[in-house]
C-alpha cells in the first residue's frame, strides 16, 4: 500500500485552510495547516512534508520571509499562493526558491494538478541521472554531489545546496549537453507541466541557475541562448563515483 504524501497548507484565511484540507484529504493526501509563520515553524519542527502551499500575504512574517527561512534548511517543493494581479510577487517568489505559484482565486482542481505535477517532478528528480551509478558529476569548474544536491566550486571550494527546482533544471542540462532544450521541455523538468504563454517562471529559473554558476550577463558560457529555439548547455560533463 502506498504511503500518502504530506502537504502543509500555510494561509491566514481559515476558510481557505479548511477548504484545502478537506479537498486534498479526499484526494489521498495527508494535510496539516498553519495560520501563520510561527505555527508553520512548529509544524516543520516535527519534520518536513512532501510539499508546502505557502500564502504570501499573512500577518507577521510574509510568505517571502517564510520561503527564505525554509530554503535555509530544506529543498522541499513550495507552491506560492499569490494575488491574481501581482506578477512581481510571482517573480520574487520564484527568485527566492519557490517551485511554482498559483494565483488567487484558483480552482481546487487546478491546484491539485499543480501539486501532482510538482510531486511527479520531484520523484523524477530523485532518480534523474543519465549515469545512475555516478555520485558526482563534474563540469567546468563545478562538481555536483547528486546525493546531497550539493554544488561545489572546485576553484575556491565555495559550496551550496540546490533547491529541488534548481537541481532538476541543472540535471536536465547535464543529461543533455549540447542539445537545444525548448521552454516546454524546461518547464516539464522544473514544474512538471508545459510552459504557459508569456510565463516568466522559466526565465527566473534560468537566471537563478546562471547566477549560481557565475554564468550571467554577456559572459554566458555554460547555458547559451538559441534565440527562438531554446537553450544549450555547452560544458563537457564528467561522471565519477569517487570523492
Amino acid at each position: 500500500m502506498s504511503i500518502s504524501k504530506q502537504i502543509l497548507v500555510v494561509d491566514d484565511d481559515k476558510e481557505i485552510r479548511e477548504l484545502l484540507e478537506e479537498y486534498l484529504t479526499k484526494n489521498g493526501f495527508e494535510v496539516q495547516t498553519a495560520a501563520e509563520g510561527e505555527e508553520m515553524k512548529r509544524c516543520l519542527a516535527g519534520g518536513y512534508p512532501d510539499l508546502i502551499l505557502l500564502d504570501i500575504m499573512m500577518p507577521g512574517d510574509d510568505g517571502f520571509t517564510l520561503c527564505q527561512h525554509i530554503r535555509k534548511t530544506s529543498d522541499v517543493p513550495i507552491i506560492m499562493l499569490t494575488a491574481v494581479s501581482e506578477e512581481m510577487d510571482q517573480i520574487i517568489g520564484l527568485e527566492i526558491g519557490a517551485d511554482d505559484y498559483i494565483a488567487k482565486p484558483f480552482s481546487p482542481r487546478q491546484l491539485l494538478a499543480r501539486i501532482k505535477a510538482i510531486l511527479r517532478r520531484s520523484k523524477v528528480s530523485d532518480n534523474q541521472n543519465s549515469n545512475p551509478s555516478a555520485k558526482f558529476i563534474s563540469f567546468s569548474n563545478w562538481r555536483l554531489d547528486t546525493t546531497a544536491h550539493r554544488l561545489v566550486n572546485v576553484l575556491n571550494n565555495e559550496a551550496f545546496e540546490l533547491t529541488s527546482g534548481d537541481y532538476s533544471l541543472l540535471m536536465l542540462f547535464l543529461s543533455r549537453p549540447n542539445q537545444i532544450l525548448d521552454r516546454d521541455t524546461i518547464s516539464c523538468a522544473t514544474r512538471g507541466r508545459d510552459a504557459q504563454p508569456s510565463e516568466r517562471g522559466i526565465d527566473v529559473a534560468l537566471s537563478r541557475l546562471r547566477n549560481r554558476l557565475g554564468d550571467k550577463g554577456r559572459t554566458q558560457r555554460l547555458i547559451k541562448t538559441s534565440r527562438g529555439n531554446g537553450y544549450i548547455f555547452t560544458a563537457d560533463v564528467r561522471y565519477d563515483d569517487h570523492v
